[in-house]
């Protein structure tokens, strides 16, 4: 592993010394270049002149910078070089040698093609991101369209397809990114080999489907899911609205659970009287489940007697999976962020302070704070003295030839 010289640099985190180049845009890829970045590793992104596609994604701040790219590139260093001439293309392909590990999800371009760059680093790690597995173009929600998730979001009585807001293929990918970097540095520790991997979006999109059943489900049983609304499939879960309006959603997975949201909402004997009526075992989640609408007909009149304060109080003294629906405004408020140690203070140039998500994960008890995202082009001059070792003059030159930015 390449040690980095970046005087940031914290040599408790895991992959600390090890340098990562990332060429990318959107979701991705600057998801898992930003938790490597996060795990320790010096990741420096680079970008045409001006910005890829993303550096202006909304929401922007009132300076008119991007709030999004500024949340997706935490901690990374910035380059900006035009990679449409051929000194600009040489100098990046310098940089993917110098440090052996490439992340990208731009494709097609044989200047940084696996097979060109392993020329020059035999042992490269270079990890893929594309679109569809043929080849083709895709993002997160046309994929997500052609898996099926959108025939079974919203509500049970809807007919047109519903995508949700989270593009969940793409975070998930830039964590199966992330992981394949890891892997990789590993078997290159072992082995001393390179690898070049690849990940189609939809393929991720399609393992999860698989992995969760639901295309298994139509391939074994022959039958597709159908839409049910804020119910949980195969248990008892629903939403529920208070006297004052707060809406809740309500999961009992376990026969505790379900005895509690039943003894809470007075209904024990009322549903023991539909279970007789219905020949019905609610002690099987499964029966739970074909029932959901009986039972929470008998448990929704104690949820609309109640006030949002009551109820909230009633599910907090007993083992009833349950939460306030919340705005983003109203999470960004609560103490689950405000008071949460994997967020902390970060000022960031051109958006503003605000508290800032570090890695999710805590390590030896502590949670790697979020750091700045760069300026694009902001480091494009360290970089190069640091990472392929250029004097001022040389630097100079590209800069007036307008090579980098």
């Amino acid at each position: 592993m390449t040690e980095s010289a970046s005087a940031e640099a914290d040599p408790t985190r895991p992959l600390a010394g090890v340098r990562v180049v990332e060429i990318s845009s959107f979701v991705a890829v600057p998801l898992a270049g930003m938790t490597l970045a996060q795990l320790g590793a010096d990741v420096l992104r680079v970008d045409p002149i001006g910005g890829a596609a993303d550096y202006h994604r909304w929401p922007l701040a009132e300076s008119g910078d991007s709030i999004y790219w500024a949340g997706l590139n935490k901690g990374k260093r910035s380059l900006a070089v035009d990679m449409r001439a051929e000194q600009g293309q040489q100098l990046v392909a310098q940089l993917i040698a110098d440090c052996g590990v490439f992340i990208t999800n731009v494709a097609g371009r044989q200047w940084h093609s696996y097979d060109t760059l392993r020329a020059v680093r035999p042992d490269l790690i270079q990890v893929e991101v594309s679109g569809r597995a043929d080849g083709g173009t895709a993002v997160d929600y046309t994929v997500n369209a052609a898996i099926g998730f959108p025939l079974v979001t919203g509500p049970a009585e809807l007919a047109e397809p519903v995508n949700h807001v989270l593009p969940a293929w793409d975070v998930t990918c830039g964590v199966y990114t992330a992981l394949s970097v890891v892997t990789a540095l590993r078997h290159r520790d072992a082995t001393g080999r390179g690898q070049h991997i690849t990940i189609p979006l939809e393929n991720v999109a399609l393992a999860t489907a698989g992995n969760l059943s639901l295309l298994t489900e139509a391939m074994v049983n022959g039958t597709s899911r159908q839409r049910i609304g804020n119910a949980v499939y195969g248990t008892y879960g629903q939403n529920f609205t208070s006297r004052d309006g707060v809406a809740f959603m309500v999961v009992a997975l376990t026969n505790r659970h379900f005895r509690d949201l039943t003894a809470l909402t007075g209904t024990t004997e009322a549903v023991a009287a539909l279970a007789d009526a219905l020949g019905a075992d609610f002690s099987d989640e499964g029966d739970r489940y074909r029932h959901r609408e009986a039972l929470s007909g008998l448990f929704g009149d104690w949820f609309s007697a109640h006030t949002g304060a009551e109820i909230g109080a009633a599910l907090s003294a007993s083992s009833v999976l349950w939460e306030r629906y919340q705005s983003f405004a109203d999470t960004a408020a609560d103490a689950k962020v405000t008071a949460n140690p994997m967020f902390t203070e970060l000022d960031q140039p051109r958006v503003g302070r605000y508290l800032a998500a570090g890695l999710p994960v805590s390590i030896d008890g502590t949670y790697p704070a979020a750091q700045p995202a760069p300026a694009l082009g902001e480091n494009s001059a360290t970089v190069l003295g640091e990472w392929l070792s250029l004097d001022g003059g040389q630097i100079d030159a590209l800069f007036a030839a307008g090579v980098v930015a």
